[in-house]
């Protein structure tokens, strides 16, 4: 490797301040302008590697609520949302991986400006000479500066670069409060729908221990067979095994619940009783391309593309010529209180220009064209997530929705049967057999039913999510 430096031009000039300040203030003037040109922005247009579909598959009236969550009507809920946006770890963790990349972007634009340093130092020695020893002293006190002329862009590209990735942290925070809203209502209407499942077991097993003790009173006159009680029995376990599992789901969901609000699992939190919502109206799904710019993560994806660009000007600029200025300013004296009388300065450049290295820039520009290609179609695939997601939500909420209205009939004649086969059994036209099953299809289906409109919920929440772009929560109001 061989360095070509050229040093331009040096002065040194002694007892002579008013020269000294003219130069010194040319030098500042030049450096000023060099720096205020290295700051110019620099913007990349990057065109999305696909075709936007013009709408989505269907569409509400109203816009939802930038808090999404407010649209269910649940202020226990939003209760909730609001303390684990103040006290989750893991989106702390996410604010502080953002003031990381800010202090990332600090540091990297400190080399658009000279460095300056104040040195002070001092010196002793001694000689002997015959039987004489002389000593000197030597004070030296001044200032330096070195800078960089960035006469390619390479140091703004860097800086640039990582702007965009501060971007792209903010985007990932964005992201990452929307995710833990979700999972805070998620996890909220699962407990309640574990809730109204345990009220309805109990409901059910009082309903079988009913029928028990009819059966046990007719098979004392001899009306009917003990293998009709035994399987009362049987479908009373069985309601009675549902029931514990519900009780155990109920406690986990606590748990969980708890941590997302940045409590320990143990901690009695004052659950509010409350039902299954109904579901509010569809929401306005707006076009395509409206949540491209809307969507956090795909936001994050687009400034790691602008990020990867900037980074791959700065590798193309690395391989050109470097120039380097130097300044300095200091006094020498033998003695302290002669310090400030004697002054002198320097002005040096030098130009550095690489020959040979073996190929490593030329590879490293390689490295991040490639880079930038792959945060490219990272981009693209982010955005055709963020449609499926829309249009999945939307026709998963529409079945959903379907589902529930047969198993609402299904409920309705299932109870039917159950009754009418009841009085044909107590009127003894038909077996027992035929009232048990049609209890336990009956008593399953009301079960089926709760879980599905938990199921609706959860659609609709993915929905609002999907659709969800970022807002503001109490610490970034702190910080503005």
């Amino acid at each position: 490797m061989q360095n070509i430096k050229g040093q331009l031009r040096k002065y040194t000039i002694r007892k002579n301040l008013p020269l000294h300040s003219a130069i010194v203030g040319a030098l500042l003037t030049g450096l000023t302008t060099v720096v205020l040109m290295s700051c110019m922005q620099r913007t990349t247009k990057v065109s999305l590697p696909l075709d936007t579909p013009v709408a989505f598959s269907d569409s509400g009236a109203q816009q939802a609520p930038g808090r999404w969550w407010t649209a269910f009507e649940d202020t226990a809920l939003n209760t909730l949302v609001n303390q684990a946006l103040r006290s989750n770890f893991d989106l702390e963790t996410a604010w502080q991986r953002l003031r990381e990349a800010q202090a990332i972007v600090d540091r990297e634009s400190s080399f658009l400006f000279p460095d300056l340093e104040a040195f002070l130092e001092g010196e002793t020695g001694g000689r002997q000479e015959f039987e004489t020893f002389e000593t000197t002293e030597q004070l030296r006190l001044g200032l330096t500066s070195t800078y960089e002329v960035d006469l390619w862009g390479r140091i703004g590209s860097g800086v640039d670069a990582e702007q965009y990735r501060a971007q792209a942290t903010l985007a990932d925070y964005q992201t990452a409060v929307l995710s833990l809203s979700a999972e805070v209502v998620r996890t909220w209407y699962q407990l309640m729908e574990a809730r109204d499942q345990m009220a309805l077991l109990v409901e059910q097993i009082d309903t079988n221990e009913k029928v028990l003790n009819l059966l046990k009173s007719r098979f004392g006159s001899g009306q009917i067979r003990s293998v009709d009680i035994l399987r009362q029995r049987q479908l009373l376990e069985s309601t009675r095994e549902q029931k514990i599992a519900v009780e155990s789901e109920i406690q986990v969901l606590k748990h969980q619940l708890a941590v997302l609000l940045g409590r320990s699992p143990q901690e009695d939190i004052d659950y509010a009783s409350t039902r299954l919502p109904e579901l509010p109206p569809l929401p306005k799904t707006g076009l395509p391309v409206e949540l491209v710019r809307r969507r956090p993560d795909v936001q994050s994806a687009y400034n790691q593309l602008l990020a990867a660009d900037r980074d791959l000007a700065a590798a193309i600029s690395n391989q050109y010529p470097r120039l380097t200025l130097s300044a300095s300013i200091f006094s020498r004296s033998d003695d302290a209180s002669n310090l400030f009388k004697d002054w002198a300065h320097s002005f040096a450049g030098n130009l550095l220009a690489p020959i040979f290295y073996g190929g490593r820039l030329g590879a490293e520009a390689d490295r991040s064209e490639a880079v930038k290609m792959q945060r490219l179609y990272q981009y693209g695939q982010a955005t055709l997530l963020a449609f499926q997601e829309v249009e999945d939500a939307l026709i998963r909420e529409k079945k959903q929705s379907e589902r529930i209205n047969s198993l609402e009939e299904q409920v309705s004649l299932a109870r039917q049967s159950y009754e009418q086969l009841r009085v044909e059994y107590l009127n003894g036209v038909s077996d027992y057999i035929d009232v048990l099953t049609a209890l336990t299809d009956e008593q399953q289906l009301r079960r089926d039913l709760l879980s599905a409109k938990l199921v609706l919920l959860e659609f609709r929440i993915a929905l609002y999510r999907a659709l969800a772009g970022g807002f503001e929560t109490e610490r970034d109001a702190e910080q503005s």
